[in-house]
């Protein structure tokens, strides 16, 4: 992404947010209770042109201005102190997502079938997208306990970064570094005791250039801090940060940021995670992420997760980052990838939610899901 989560819709905000559009179209779903995934952003999609539901928000997407040029990846400097084991079993499945509430409400719709097998019975990340301090903690409980109690993972998203998007489409968050930290110990303390992946702030590490550098120490200090605090409420948690994608910045300058912001630290991070509302192929990530974990140095044990939610096709050609046409689903979501330093495959980016272009920002559009889940 060269910007990055497009809109963010959130839980508790979302009925409000979306009321200001007036009346739903037939086509989308009603938001949840939690948040929808945010829209990232624009960002370059592909890497010479190329470019967030939470109990939670809505998927967001990414921005469009991404680098072209990657520099070689300076060798892994090799560190004694491993993690703990990645994590095993199966992905949970929310039951408060946008597609379900359409599923729900839509079964005689001829779209109804491939939605609700291909995209519906899919495990998807919940997104946490709105400064809500007072409720925080409730829902992501809500969501870690559920996984918990059917002995599933589940993904969660906290996407409130102070500044996020560089003031873009996605634009919102705490209002301050210290609003954001508070935020944060109130998200850590609903993550219980289960196993859980955390996809930390997608586009906080990639998009930074347009901050200061006072305010980019900042934003990184903060980010350190987040990894520390979630794993330290949960050292089950599995926190993950954020390297962008293949077609944005080159390994060696995302790996120097990622250091900066505490990603090669055994007591903030288990690694990175790329791809998130973009549209790579998973081969150009898998390679890309470890060109970016050798860069990085740490503990050996460091990994990456992938979004392969849209990534089908792989990327437009054209650099098209808004529900651009021909996009298919990418790999199911997955905690046995069969690569190395791959931890999993995720759907990070709810599929059907869309960027803005094919129906409104953060929202499921049953037009376009039907499009990625048939092609």
């Amino acid at each position: 992404m060269v910007a990055a989560a497009s809109l963010v819709v959130t839980a508790g905000a979302v009925a409000g947010v979306l009321a200001a559009f007036g009346d739903r179209r037939a086509d989308e779903a009603a938001p949840p209770e939690v948040s929808a995934s945010p829209r990232l952003a624009p960002l370059p999609a592909v890497p010479p042109p190329s470019a967030p539901v939470t109990a939670g928000s809505a998927s967001p997407s990414p921005s469009p201005s991404a680098r072209r040029t990657q520099s070689p990846a300076p060798s892994r400097t090799d560190t004694k102190r491993e993690r703990t084991g990645a994590v095993s079993g199966r992905l949970y499945r929310h039951p408060d997502s946008q597609v379900l509430a359409w599923v729900r409400s839509h079964s005689g719709d001829p779209r109804h079938a491939v939605i609700a097998s291909r995209i519906a019975e899919q495990p998807a990340a919940v997104w946490f997208a709105d400064y809500a301090p007072d409720t925080v903690t409730a829902r992501v409980a809500a969501v870690t306990s559920g996984g918990a109690a059917l002995g599933r993972v589940p993904v969660v998203v906290p996407y409130a970064i102070p500044g996020r998007d560089c003031g873009g489409h996605s634009q919102g968050g705490a209002p301050d570094l210290d609003a954001y930290d508070a935020w944060i110990d109130r998200f850590a303390a609903g993550l219980g005791s289960g196993e859980v992946i955390v996809v930390l702030e997608p586009d906080s590490v990639a998009q930074t250039e347009c901050l200061s550098a006072g305010d980019r120490a900042g934003r990184f200090a903060s980010l350190a801090r987040a990894g520390r605090v979630l794993k330290s409420a949960n050292p089950r948690a599995r926190v993950y940060f954020d390297a962008g994608h293949s077609g944005w910045n080159p390994p060696a300058t995302q790996a120097a940021w990622l250091r900066q912001a505490g990603a090669a630290s055994p007591e903030s991070s288990d690694g990175v995670f790329s791809n998130v509302s973009n549209f790579h192929t998973t081969a150009d990530e898998v390679a890309y992420d470890r060109r970016v974990l050798d860069a990085l140095g740490g503990p050996a044990g460091l990994g990456a997760v992938i979004d392969t939610s849209r990534n089908g096709n792989g990327a437009p050609a054209d650099g098209e980052w808004c529900d651009p046409s021909g996009r298919r689903l990418g790999r199911t979501p997955t905690l046995s990838t069969g690569e190395s330093r791959i931890d999993a495959y995720l759907w990070v980016k709810l599929p059907g939610e869309s960027d803005g272009c094919k129906g409104r920002p953060g929202t499921f559009t049953a037009s376009y899901a039907y499009d990625l889940a048939s092609s």
